[in-house]
């Protein structure tokens, strides 16, 4: 039998025959998503089709500005809910979190096809799921239909090799092959993550490495279902939706590049895009006026642990403002028990109600002319947090947590005498 990749092996499962890397296919749908900032026009889609119900699982999300900040928004939630409501949709109310860590925490499984009216949704291959996204015409059909077409990419396979420093994050080697890789090198493939050192990498951060792949172009970004990933569901609730997935040996890959980890330091994106990569050695100094630690990247309770390890017993710049934004209701619940949310806001952090926060500019941690903002999030394109008259620099957890102390870009190693770590 042919070898496959983890994006062949998938579809062929879900198609019922063996498919290869750049055939067109019709495939079932698995799981559809959307978020207010898309689901109206994939609602109006599906009722154009005129089905008289759902055809694949579907869940709405009201997250990226929850709670509403105006009216035009409150009124497409209102619209999510009713239609939800109507149909058998699961909409998730505002406060209950970012749609891609629900997702991770309720939803995807090893081996399904989930599509999605947002770019990130392929932080869902971390489960060993292929997860895409789509514009919402397009999820609209499939949520009227139950299956989608799509060119079964090409995939490039990322061994990930080594051990890394204690302060160097799942964040800080994305951010490291995307700027290796370009913002375009990796058009419509899928990032096919592994090799020895993946197998030390929780899931938690492989969410991470998944989150960004759509940053180098890809379609997807992929992980193998192991032990690992049984951890994962089984610290949800959710051990019986393991399956085990793995690409065969010997798969045919458009090329396979290793990643070097030992010796890695953290990095920084610098404005305005993702791949304008750098060690934060060669940008440490530069001041900045906001830090914000959360969003679909790094809002989990790992990445909330790597900054409290930090933030611990210290305050934040009086220059800086620090934003904290759980992924979801479950991130910020067991940050409360675990006393976490006390100590960043006895370190001056402002803990806001989880959701994607400031990351897209809709509402809170909006910049001022001028401002510089180091955050944890995907994207520092131009006004993506709601002022084009301000800058974005994208780092992990720790840079952040560290630069905040600071008040300017830190190498989060300088604090490395503390044991903290981002893989504990």
């Amino acid at each position: 039998m042919t070898p496959l990749t983890l994006a062949e092996k998938i579809v062929s499962r879900r198609v019922g025959r063996m498919v290869r890397a750049g055939e067109f296919v019709v495939v079932p749908v698995d799981l559809v998503l959307a978020h207010e900032g898309t689901a109206a026009l994939a609602i109006e889609q599906f009722r154009r089709l005129a089905r008289p119900s759902l055809a694949a699982q579907t869940v709405l999300f009201s997250d990226h500005a929850a709670p509403a900040p105006r009216r035009e928004l409150a009124n497409v939630q209102q619209t999510m809910r009713t239609f939800a409501l109507e149909t058998g949709a699961h909409f998730h109310e505002p406060g209950s979190g970012i749609c891609h860590q629900l997702i991770a925490e309720r939803w995807a499984r090893p081996g399904q096809i989930v599509v999605g009216a947002d770019s990130h949704t392929c932080t869902a291959g971390a489960l060993g799921a292929f997860a895409t996204g789509m514009g919402s015409t397009d999820v609209g059909a499939a949520m009227a239909l139950g299956q989608t077409w799509l060119r079964v990419p090409e995939t490039t396979r990322l061994e990930l090799i080594g051990q890394v420093d204690g302060l160097v994050c799942a964040k800080d080697i994305i951010l490291h092959i995307i700027g290796k890789l370009g913002a375009d090198g990796a058009i419509y493939e899928a990032l096919e993550f592994g090799g020895p050192a993946l197998d030390r990498i929780a899931v938690e951060e492989r969410l991470t490495l998944c989150n960004m792949a759509v940053e180098a172009g890809a379609k997807t970004g992929l992980c193998g279902a192991d032990q690992p990933t049984r951890w994962f569901l089984r610290g949800q609730g959710r051990e019986g939706d393991f399956v085990s997935l793995a690409p065969d040996e010997g798969a045919s890959y458009e090329r396979v590049l290793s990643v070097e980890l030992e010796g890695l330091s953290p990095v920084v994106a610098l404005p305005h895009a993702v791949d304008n990569v750098r060690p934060v050695q060669e940008v440490a100094g530069q001041q900045i006026d906001q830090v914000f630690i959360g969003s679909c990247t790094n809002g989990r309770l790992t990445d909330l642990l790597v900054a409290v390890n930090l933030l611990r017993g210290r305050q934040v710049h009086p220059r800086v403002r620090l934003l904290v934004g759980p992924a979801s209701r479950r991130v910020y619940q067991e940050a409360l028990r675990q006393g976490l949310i006390e100590i960043l806001v006895d370190a001056g952090a402002t803990i806001l109600p989880p959701g994607c926060g400031p990351c897209v500019g809709v509402h809170m941690g909006v910049l001022g002319d001028g401002e510089r903002c180091l955050s944890t999030q995907n994207r520092n394109f131009q006004g993506r947090m709601g002022n084009p008259q301000a800058e974005i620099l994208l780092a992990s957890p720790a840079t952040a947590a560290a630069s905040a102390l600071q008040g300017k870009i830190t190498d989060p190693r300088e604090f490395a005498q503390d044991g903290s770590a981002c893989h504990e």
